[in-house]
Parts: C-alpha cells; sequence; structure tokens
C-alpha cells in the first residue's frame, strides 16, 4: 500500500473512531445533563456537587459504551488495569468538568439553571478532549499490526527471508552455519472491524 493509501486508511479508521466516541459522548452528555438538572430542580444538593454526582452517572454510562462499541476491537486482555485507568482518567476529566462549573458557580457567581448548564456543558467539552486522547492512548489500547509476515526472521536489526549465516559473519568462532530457507512467505490479515464482515 503506498503511503498516501495508508494514510488515507489511518485517517478513515480515527474518524469513524471519533465518530463512535462522539456517539456514545452525546448520549452520555444527555445521561450528563439530565441528572444534573434533575438534581438541581428536585434536591437540595449543591449546584457543584450534583454536577459531580451526575458526571460520575455518565462516566459509567460511557465506559460501558466505549468498552463494548467504539473500541471493540482493542485490546482486552487486562481488564482491571483498563477499569483503573478508565476511571483515573475520568477522574480527571470530572476534575476540568466540575473546575469550570466551580469557576462559573462560586467564582463569578453566575448560578442561574441556565448559566449553570452552559458552564457544565462548556466544561464538558474541555474535559472531552482529555478524554479522548487519554483514553485512546492509555486506556483502550489499540492491538498489534494487523498484517505479519510469518517467515520474516531478523537478524542483527535487519529482516531476511533466506537466511544463510556463516560463522564469521555472526563473528562466532567455529563452523559456518546454515539455514535452510522456511516455506513461502505467507500473509495474515485480520480485519480490525467485524461489522465488515
Amino acid at each position: 500500500m503506498s503511503e498516501r493509501g495508508a494514510l488515507r486508511a489511518r485517517l478513515d479508521l480515527l474518524a469513524r473512531e471519533v465518530a463512535k466516541f462522539g456517539v456514545v459522548g452525546a448520549v452520555g452528555l444527555v445521561v450528563n445533563i439530565g441528572v444534573s438538572n434533575l438534581l438541581w430542580r428536585y434536591t437540595d444538593i449543591p449546584t457543584v456537587r450534583a454536577g459531580l454526582m451526575a458526571t460520575f452517572v455518565a462516566i459509567l454510562f460511557n465506559y460501558v459504551g466505549f468498552r463494548y462499541w467504539t473500541y471493540r476491537d482493542r485490546d482486552k486482555s487486562g481488564r482491571t488495569r483498563e477499569l483503573t485507568l478508565f476511571l483515573l482518567f475520568s477522574a480527571v476529566g470530572a476534575v476540568i468538568e466540575t473546575g469550570v462549573l466551580y469557576a462559573a458557580t462560586y467564582g463569578f457567581g453566575w448560578n442561574s439553571p441556565v448559566q449553570s448548564n452552559v458552564f457544565k456543558i462548556l466544561g464538558i467539552g474541555i474535559a472531552t478532549m482529555f478524554r479522548f486522547w487519554s483514553y485512546r492512548t492509555w486506556v483502550f489500547r489499540a492491538l498489534p499490526d494487523k498484517d505479519v509476515a510469518v517467515n520474516d526472521v531478523v537478524v542483527n536489526d535487519v529482516a531476511v527471508n533466506d537466511v544463510a549465516v556463516a560463522a564469521e559473519d555472526a563473528a562466532l568462532p567455529g563452523p559456518a552455519v546454515s539455514v535452510p530457507a522456511p516455506a513461502p512467505a505467507a500473509t495474515v490479515r485480520v480485519e480490525a472491524d467485524s461489522a465488515r464482515r
């Protein structure tokens, strides 16, 4: 595949990932804003504390959406590590999100329902950029490359197919070593998106 084709394929995968992340995030936004408004309207919980509680409800919803839809093709080998990192980065995102709401509410005195919603959404937007980067980089790790050449052998950082190494070339004392040539090259291709099958 040419460099241009490879770049286009990577950008297409990134666009699909961003779209799926956006869908899960949009539903999480509705959950977050809905729970916030319910708590603000029907309880005496302070604005920022209610917003933080709503954020954690949305975080739980988002984990399920990200794990089982957006990043379903990513590495699933370390769920404890994954969940721990997800909660850690989500907490950092919650601090960013709640920090914006806190500054608006207590720093500027903007705490009407409309103002609270505006700054809640602004905080979510800022935190979303951090979450997207951290989730895709650290939490939902990509699987290894999909194309693997089966019979390539690496000798002194050089990939070769038919290996015949002389002892003096390998800087080893003794007679020359001959390695038989492997079977013809075979390439294994693994599809990243099972929905395309």
